[in-house]
């Protein structure tokens, strides 16, 4: 399989203008065609959030269900403008039987899915995603957990079976993070009292995160301390690796693996998001979890995929270093050991890097019309297990520091590393043709996107673009810089 994902760095690229690649999905123009046919996708050439993988047997879609999938669009030009969407939360989200029931994509301020675009087979675009990962406090034992996301009108397309609530402690804690294809996520709780009973939070009044929201994160990661400290929970070392070369002097964390802190792999968004992926039936446009028993089901079946900061460092750049990150079993896949968003901030906050990367307060997602917000960036730390601001922090991720770090941290360590990033696939080869370009790309984003030239910082980044604009060769000026 060709895993192509399109992570946070295109909303980056999008913003400091660098990303010229719109996503193309071609969908066939005739779909009453033959059990197996497969949705026409473009691998390495496309940003989009869909993956084709391997044919399953396929049961026929009921015509009801291929008539909804597959009927005209009854406002298209809404859908082209539209990046907003809401996405309903179960009841009771934090339980075994909330975390079994469907999530239901939809359209804002009342509008219906075929209207708005905010459809999961329109997931390229306007996909979310949901992750839940969870501490058993009386072991310290820690799992993850998929739930699925539907369109709003639909049903899972697991006919004949159902989604088995995972076994989980009573007194379970669970963390819940979302994920977003498009602009702006919000969250509806499907009762009154939903979202708060569940500790849900999404920004401030007035001023959302975005594409990126929690559930319980805060008291999940005070939850995941207490066990550390009793000695339930011992997170693992993320080791050493002779295959890293030593860089930054002594700034740099010398053949450390990284952590998502890591000033040689953090960007704009450190921290962003949930590495969730479903499956979607490209006939019916039903959604699956992504696990062995429905992908044998769903035939010519596309993989969507989240905006994931995370799964670039876990199943990309970690393998390349010869490290491993810190993992759990999937309880929506049979135990499969897996990663996950609040996985790799109990792994930082355990073995964190002497100069760790923040969230920091010029980040527009936590910012506030324009302007830093120590109130949100807390918010949005919280949920992710991270110190709030301070003067502490603020050594390492204050604006203008975590400007320079980056600098000064991740340039020596993408150029003393180049030829063996150079080695590893580039998640997306619609704006990079290998690992490194594609990091060396993802910091010349980041260095624009949080407007690090104000700090009297140079870009430390020269890259190369071929005629279609992917980044093919990068060249790094090392020296040291300060933020003024």
């Amino acid at each position: 399989m060709h895993d192509e994902r399109p992570f946070a760095w295109r909303r980056r690229m999008q913003r400091s203008g660098m990303f010229r690649v719109a996503g193309q999905l071609a969908v066939p123009a005739a779909l009453g065609l033959v059990i197996g046919v497969v949705l026409a996708f473009q691998s390495g050439t496309s940003n989009s959030g869909l993956t084709q993988i391997p044919l399953g047997t396929y049961v026929t879609p009921t015509a009801s269900d291929a008539a909804a999938a597959l009927a005209p669009t009854a406002q298209a030009a809404s859908m082209k403008s539209n990046t907003t969407c809401d996405i309903i939360v179960p009841a009771n989200p934090l339980s075994a039987q909330g975390l079994a029931t469907p999530y239901q994509l939809t359209g804002p301020n009342g509008t219906t899915p075929a209207q708005s675009g905010c459809e999961m087979s329109n997931g390229a675009k306007l996909g979310a995603f949901v992750q839940a990962t969870i501490l058993d406090p009386a072991t310290g034992a820690l799992s993850v957990f998929e739930p699925l996301v539907i369109t709003q009108g639909t049903t899972p397309d697991t006919p004949g079976m159902k989604l088995n609530p995972p076994v989980i402690a009573a007194d379970a804690v669970v963390t819940i993070g979302f994920g977003f294809n498009g602009t702006d996520l919000v969250q509806v709780g499907a009762t009154p009292t939903t979202l708060a009973d569940a500790h849900c939070v999404s920004g401030q009044a007035g001023s959302a995160f975005g594409q990126t929201s929690f559930c319980n994160g805060a008291n999940f990661f005070n939850a995941v301390r207490q066990a550390e400290r009793k000695g339930l929970l011992r997170v693992p070392s993320p080791g050493t690796s002779s295959a890293i070369a030593a860089s930054g002097g002594d700034l740099g964390t010398g053949r450390s693996c990284p952590v998502i802190s890591n000033f040689e792999v953090a960007d704009l968004d450190p921290g962003e998001s949930v590495t969730t992926t479903y499956l979607l039936n490209p006939l019916t446009g039903q959604t699956a979890q992504d696990n062995a028993t429905y992908l044998g089901y769903v035939a010519g079946a596309t993989l969507l995929h989240g905006n994931s900061a995370n799964a670039v460092l876990d199943q990309y750049v970690d393998p390349i270093l010869g490290c491993t990150p810190f993992e759990a079993p999937d309880l929506s896949r049979a135990n499969v050991p897996t990663f996950s968003e609040a996985l790799d901030e109990i792994a930082a906050g355990a073995h964190p890097p002497k100069t760790a990367a923040l969230v920091p307060e010029n980040d527009k997602v936590v910012m506030d019309g324009g302007e830093s917000d120590p109130a949100k960036t807390d918010r949005y730390r919280a949920e992710l297990g991270q110190a709030p601001v301070s003067a502490a922090t603020d050594e390492s991720s204050s604006p203008a520091m975590y400007c320079q770090n980056l600098v000064d941290i991740q340039t020596p360590f993408l150029a003393a590393n180049q030829k063996l990033l150079a080695t590893g696939q580039s998640p997306v080869t619609a704006a990079a043709d290998d690992l490194l370009t594609f990091l060396a790309n993802d910091l010349s984003a980041s260095f624009t996107s949080l407007g690090c030239q104000q700090f009297h910082l140079t870009n430390p980044v020269t890259l190369k673009r071929n005629s279609a604009g992917v980044a093919i060769a990068a060249a790094f000026d090392t020296a040291v810089q300060t933020a003024l």
